[in-house]
């Protein structure tokens, strides 16, 4: 798919049909959601999903299960002596649906947009840190830079609705290495003051959803790393929490970029008048619009296209999970797809790991966000589909297993 601008606003582009679909926000108020007809043809089930038409398919397969724990219960090793690396190989292996599974073209997609909330000061840095950290990320010089190029893993930052231009001055058409442009009508200042008015309108929100589900049908492999950047998106991931989760507000706001007590006080107090002000935004996806961002929104449809395409998705820290709590109470068997990284040193994201029952794979006391945890993660996930492909098996290796035999004592 391609993406053209117009006077009408953002179209999306059918190259194979050679239909331009307009999603101004004219026309997308006239009921976008509502008319599958008008998606593109590679995005309409995921589509489906995100608005509850269709369920995203239920990939338990108890005998795959069995089949891939006699795989690890048979290698040369005491039973469960891998730890939480055979748990990781299990998940995977379910994922990708076999018992030698591949890990094939991983894709960091770093997320990035501004927060019209910043001007009542709920983060200690400006909201200019979001596009000179983008910046950052295509020149290869950000922690998620690094770890990416160390690890092979292929780094796409998306401009979801950062409050810059990254194509000034370049010739029309142009594009930047790494960089996509995705943002809705409208985002180009990123979302609203939540505190006033809705973070987005449903219109802005739909478009973000579909900008992600395009970005993933488009992108090779069978793994979705997620990555994020937002000045203030911490306070957004903590109102969805709240609201979603079923919490006070206050157990999950924490430092963010590196708040002091008092400052963490005043922000809880913000968030609690935020949610106050939209107390009717109770369904997944009118949160979703009520408290931002543009950067989670493109996030929640990236996440439901990877889901429906089978590919294992990494989850990194807290405002990446805060994408998996909307898509998960949009589509429960999200979760069935994806591996939790790492618990964040983020307070509030312990409690999002605990609502939706699942387990990080590391805790390192991380909090930078970007996808970083996810990036340190990947060698792990590797290896946990190395341990399964090409560890030998007591049979194979000649080695005897485990005897039933009483042990005798003194």
């Amino acid at each position: 798919m391609l993406f053209t601008r117009s006077k009408a606003g953002l179209c999306f582009f059918d190259s194979a049909q050679g239909n331009a679909m307009n999603t101004s926000p004219a026309h997308a108020a006239s009921g976008s959601h509502a008319q599958t007809s008008e998606i593109h043809h590679d995005i309409a089930a995921a589509w489906d999903l995100a608005f509850g038409r269709t369920a995203l398919a239920d990939i338990a397969d108890p005998a795959l299960t069995q089949a891939l724990q006699d795989t690890l219960n048979n290698k040369t090793k005491p039973l469960g002596s891998l730890g939480r690396l055979e748990d990781a190989a299990l998940k995977i292996g379910q994922i990708l649906g076999s018992t030698a599974p591949v890990l094939e073209q991983p894709q960091m997609v770093v997320f990035a947009g501004d927060h019209g909330l910043t001007a009542r000061g709920i983060s200690a840095f400006p909201s200019d840190v979001t596009w000179q950290m983008v910046e950052n990320f295509l020149a290869g010089g950000a922690a998620v830079s690094v770890l990416s190029k160390q690890n092979g893993i292929a780094l796409t930052v998306v401009d979801c609705g950062v409050k810059h231009d990254f194509l000034a001055g370049l010739p029309t058409g142009a594009t930047r290495p790494g960089l996509q442009v995705r943002k809705a009508q409208g985002a180009e200042q990123g979302t609203a003051d939540s505190s006033a008015q809705p973070a987005m309108t449903t219109s802005q929100r739909d478009q973000a959803l579909q900008h992600g589900m395009a970005l993933v049908k488009d992108l090779p492999g069978n793994a979705l790393l997620l990555g994020e950047m937002g000045i203030g998106n911490t306070s957004a991931a903590s109102m969805l929490l709240s609201r979603l989760g079923g919490l006070d507000i206050a157990v999950c706001t924490g430092a963010g970029t590196g708040l002091d007590a008092p400052a963490v006080q005043r922000k809880t107090e913000v968030l609690r008048e935020v949610l106050a002000l939209h107390a009717e935004a109770t369904a997944p996806l009118d949160a979703l619009a009520a408290f931002g961002g543009f950067e989670i929104a493109t996030m929640v449809g990236a996440v439901l296209q990877a889901a429906h395409e089978r590919r294992v998705i990494v989850v990194d820290g807290f405002i990446a999970t805060s994408a998996i709590v909307v898509a998960h109470a949009l589509q429960p068997q999200v979760l069935q797809r994806c591996v939790f990284a790492h618990r964040s040193g983020e307070r509030g994201h312990e409690f999002m790991l605990q609502h939706l029952g699942v387990q990080a794979l590391l805790d390192l006391g991380l909090r930078l966000g970007e996808g970083s945890g996810a990036a340190l993660a990947w060698p792990l996930l590797q290896s946990a589909c190395t341990v399964l492909r090409d560890m030998a098996s007591f049979a194979s290796a000649g080695v005897s297993e485990k005897s039933d035999a009483p042990v005798a004592v003194g």
